[in-house]
């Protein structure tokens, strides 16, 4: 297993102000291209332990074939009309969860569907009604720009899972204004496996926000990881097994400026990997956790 280090490159824009990691939380910023560079110091040492640690006692564990045997979304659950979302308008709306209701859901004949994998196995999971699935999209503003839902019937969509590609059922809803549908995942995702570590202790870094994508080709990984507002921004360190990835949130060349501000910012991060992740676990070595998919706009298929 070799570890390598990849980090942000630019500013970033977004910073808000919360008791949480570093003193303070921010909202997440535009995507940086991330290099690769290795880390040195004890610092780097001590998260390189941890994340083998990590990666021993997920690989060949129960815990990551419990993870294997389940349905995880690791891409969006929601799928916008095909062309996307015509105007600006309908595109706010759609990320401040601006929805109207104007007619009515059919009820859901059966409890459970099925996970069908391109690369063959499949799995029953319950399935979520369609007034359940229009929960997840709409959120609690009114007025303003909206998306008018006029009604929803069954379908399918393919997504990323942990397992590679995969047909699952859907709700697909029909927008005014709309040809095609705005398609939501129908299937209630695994329960996360209790994890065969714990969250480390003593060690630095930070833990990872999220995965916001993963390459078509399995290739690269994009993550939200924290830094300060005194430093050169974060690092992600990567670790590659034969059943994991594992990546190790750092910053890089903390600033002697004197007075610094405690705020978090949070920054997007490429990692590029040796190989695809293909069906291997994507784990934050702080936490000894799978990263959670949480995507930048629309609804969460939560599993953690």
């Amino acid at each position: 297993m070799r570890i390598r280090a990849s980090r942000s490159v630019g500013l970033l824009v977004a910073a808000v102000l919360s008791a949480v990691v570093l003193g303070t939380v921010t909202g997440c910023g535009s995507e940086r291209v991330a290099v690769r560079e290795q880390d040195s110091g004890d610092d780097a040492k001590a998260q390189a332990r941890q994340a083998r640690k990590v990666a021993a006692a997920w690989d060949g564990s129960d815990a990551a074939a419990a993870w294997r045997a389940g349905y995880h979304p690791m891409g969006d659950v929601v799928q916008l009309p095909r062309g996307g979302l015509r105007t600006q308008a309908d595109e706010q709306a759609y990320e401040e969860r601006r929805f109207v209701l104007r007619g009515t859901f059919p009820a859901t004949s059966t409890k459970d569907g099925r996970v069908t994998w391109g690369g063959g196995g499949s799995l029953t999971r319950p399935l979520v009604a369609a007034d359940e699935a229009y929960k997840t999209l709409a959120g609690s503003r009114v007025g303003g720009p909206h998306l008018t839902v006029t009604g929803a019937k069954p379908g399918e969509m393919t997504l990323v899972t942990s397992r590679g590609p995969a047909t699952v059922p859907a709700w697909l809803f029909t927008l005014d204004g709309y040809d095609a549908p705005l398609k939501v995942a129908a299937v209630v995702p695994s329960k996360l496996p209790e994890p065969p570590i714990g969250r480390a202790s003593g060690v630095p870094g930070f833990s990872l926000d999220r995965l916001v994508r993963m390459a078509p080709d399995g290739r690269s990984v994009a993550v939200v990881a924290w830094h300060g507002a005194c430093d050169d921004g974060p690092v992600v360190n990567v670790l590659e097994s034969r059943g994991s990835v594992v990546l190790s949130a750092s910053v890089k060349k903390r600033k002697d400026v004197g007075f610094c501000t405690k705020e978090a910012i949070s920054e997007q991060v490429t990692v590029k990997l040796d190989r695809p992740v293909g069906d291997r676990i994507l784990l934050d070595a702080l936490t000894g956790r799978p990263v959670p998919y949480k995507p930048l706009h629309g609804p969460v298929a939560s599993w953690s």
